[in-house]
C-alpha cells in the first residue's frame, strides 16, 4: 500500500485548519488529566475496550459528527503492519484499535488516527501517528448516536474492499496471521461478553461497565458463597483491567459452544446484578475472597 499523499483539496484543507484549531482550544483548557475511562460515554464503551484488549478480529460502525464531515467509518482491532488508520481502495476508512504505541488517553489517539485517515486518497495508510497532547476525543468527533454494532471475525478480511479486489502485501502478510487467531464469539444475550477457545480451553471474557472496585466487592461475595461460577461446570479464574473497565473471566466446561454459555450467563446476570446492589459491609470471608480475586488481576496497558 502507498504511503499517505498530501492533496491541496480546499474542503480537506478546510477540516484541518478547524482541526488545528480545536487542538488549540483544548490545549488552552485544563486538557492535561488522564481520563479514568478512556471510552465512557462513547455507545458500547465495554465493546470499545473488548476489542482494544481480548478480541483478535473484530469491526464495528461508527459515523464522524457532522460538523467532521458525517463519515461512515469502521473501527477495527487490528491493521496491517499495526498502522493506526488506513482508508481502502473503495474510500472506506478503517481506523484501529490495536496499534505499536499509545498515549495516556486512546480516545484522544484513535480520534486523531481518524481524523487524519479521512483526509487519505483512496488505498493509502496512516503509517505512523505522532501521538497527540492534546485534541479532540472520539466523544468529541463522534455521532454517539449511531450504534457501535461488533462483528467478529475469523480472518482480518475486513481490510480487503467488498469487491473483492486483492489485497496488498500487507494485508496478504496480515491474512496469514489470521492463522493464529484465537477463535472468538460475542454473546448476543448481554453487552461486552466474549466466548474464546485457546488449544483445548474455553473461556468466557465478559467487559461489565460497572466501576471495578464495586465490581469486585460483588465477585468476592459471590465467590465467598462459591457462586461466582456461570454454571456447575465452569469456574470464575481472574480479571482483566484497562481504560477503567474490568473484564472478568471464567474457564468454561470442557468443549462448551459460544451457544451453550448464553443460558448459563443470562441466569448468572441477576445474581451479578443483586450482589452489586448489596449494600452489606463484606464479611471477613468475601474480604479473603476479594484478596485473592486482585492478587489474580491483570492491569493491560
Amino acid at each position: 500500500m502507498a504511503k499517505r499523499k498530501k492533496t491541496t483539496d480546499p474542503k480537506v484543507a478546510e477540516r484541518r485548519a478547524a482541526r488545528k484549531a480545536a487542538q488549540q482550544a483544548i490545549a488552552s483548557g485544563d486538557d492535561a488529566a488522564q481520563p479514568y475511562r478512556a471510552f465512557q460515554g462513547l455507545p458500547g464503551e465495554v465493546d470499545w475496550v473488548a476489542m482494544r484488549e481480548v478480541v483478535p478480529a473484530a469491526s464495528a460502525t461508527a459515523r464522524t459528527t457532522a460538523d467532521h464531515g458525517a463519515v461512515d467509518i469502521e473501527v477495527v482491532t487490528l491493521l496491517p503492519r499495526l498502522w493506526p488508520a488506513m482508508k481502502r481502495s473503495d474510500g472506506v476508512v478503517l481506523v484501529a484499535l490495536q496499534t505499536a504505541s499509545s498515549s495516556g488517553d486512546p480516545s484522544r489517539d484513535v480520534a486523531a488516527a481518524l481524523l487524519q485517515a479521512v483526509d487519505l486518497e483512496p488505498g493509502t495508510a496512516l503509517e505512523h501517528l505522532e501521538l497527540p497532547e492534546s485534541g479532540p476525543r472520539l466523544q468529541d468527533v463522534l455521532d454517539l448516536d449511531v450504534p457501535f454494532e461488533v462483528t467478529v471475525h475469523d480472518t482480518f478480511a475486513y481490510t480487503v474492499p467488498a469487491d473483492g479486489s486483492a489485497p496488498d502485501e500487507a494485508a496478504a502478510a496480515l491474512e496469514e496471521a489470521a492463522e493464529g487467531i484465537v477463535p472468538t464469539v460475542r454473546l448476543t444475550g448481554v453487552e461486552g461478553a466474549y466466548w474464546c477457545r485457546m488449544g483445548e480451553r474455553e473461556f468466557l471474557r465478559w467487559a461489565r461497565p460497572e466501576e471495578p472496585e464495586a465490581l469486585l466487592d460483588a465477585l468476592a461475595r459471590l465467590h465467598a458463597d462459591r457462586a461466582s461460577g456461570l454454571d456447575e461446570g465452569s469456574r470464575f479464574v481472574g480479571a482483566f483491567r484497562s481504560c477503567g473497565i474490568l473484564v472478568p473471566v471464567w474457564e468454561l466446561p470442557d468443549g462448551a459452544e459460544a451457544a451453550d454459555v448464553e443460558a448459563p450467563v443470562a441466569e448468572f446476570a441477576p445474581r451479578l446484578d443483586a450482589a452489586l446492589a448489596s449494600t452489606e459491609p463484606l464479611t471477613p470471608e468475601q474480604r479473603r475472597a476479594r484478596a485473592g480475586l486482585v492478587s489474580r488481576q491483570v492491569s493491560l496497558r
